[in-house]
């Protein structure tokens, strides 16, 4: 996707217009990844126009499925190299945005990459669990973008919603993963709301937006220790 087809695709299927300012920021972004990826392994995706298609364009998708200039708390789980976090942060400066990663060496890009782009996020070096039992229901939207399976996605996310609040996954084909979550989302008292499939344009890879509900008070044994939470999933 070169820098042309990301304006007009935004733009077309996502309905945001992209400033030069965003654009500016973009470009920023992915030179610096590029270089940064050179001394430690942030992505497998090397390529500029795969960048801007499979990293930013597909970051911003989640519009189709909320509006988030209504949102003001958004959490970031397994943030990697900030997608979709930053992305959505530079799109929707109005976010209060929290990116969360246990890896450090990210952790430590992402501070020096929210420096270089003159942006404030909220940075956290931990594991969700962990972090999960002193910020519980302070959130209004978590997202998350192909970290782990989706039982122990929602097993993570849902606690840190307030209630009403919503989990965001990206993935691609989730038919089999939602198969196997419908005790986990029973127990931890969520309901899927909608699930959005579509095609990223131009590789016409199958991609899904599942958009989860949290509908009561989070049971306080969740989430559970991490070791817990695979052995229930095995």
């Amino acid at each position: 996707m070169t820098e042309e087809e990301f304006i007009n695709l935004t733009k077309n299927n996502l309905g945001l217009i992209v400033t030069q300012e965003q654009l500016d920021l973009l470009n920023t972004y992915c030179e610096y990844l590029i270089d940064y990826n050179k001394k430690v392994n942030l992505t497998a995706i090397k390529d500029k126009k795969d960048i801007y298609l499979k990293h930013f364009y597909d970051s911003l998708t989640i519009v189709k499925v909320l509006d988030l200039n209504k949102v003001k708390r958004l959490l970031d789980i397994g943030t990697g190299a900030g997608f979709p976090g930053v992305v959505l942060k530079i799109f929707f400066p109005n976010l209060d945005v929290t990116l969360l990663d246990s890896n450090n060496k990210k952790i430590t890009f992402l501070s020096k990459l929210a420096l270089k782009l003159g942006i404030k996020v909220n940075l956290v070096n931990e594991r969700a669990e962990v972090y999960a039992k002193k910020h519980l229901e302070e959130f209004d939207v978590v997202s998350s973008r192909a970290v782990a399976e989706l039982p122990i996605l929602i097993e993570l996310a849902i606690p840190y919603l307030k209630i009403g609040g919503i989990f965001i996954a990206l993935k691609s084909d989730v038919t089999a993963e939602l198969a196997i979550s419908q005790n986990i989302i029973k127990n931890i008292k969520c309901q899927v709301e909608r699930i959005y499939n579509f095609e990223l344009p131009i590789i016409n890879h199958q991609r899904t937006i599942l958009v989860i509900r949290k509908v009561r008070k989070t049971p306080h044994r969740y989430p559970r220790t991490y070791s817990e939470i695979l052995k229930s999933n095995k």
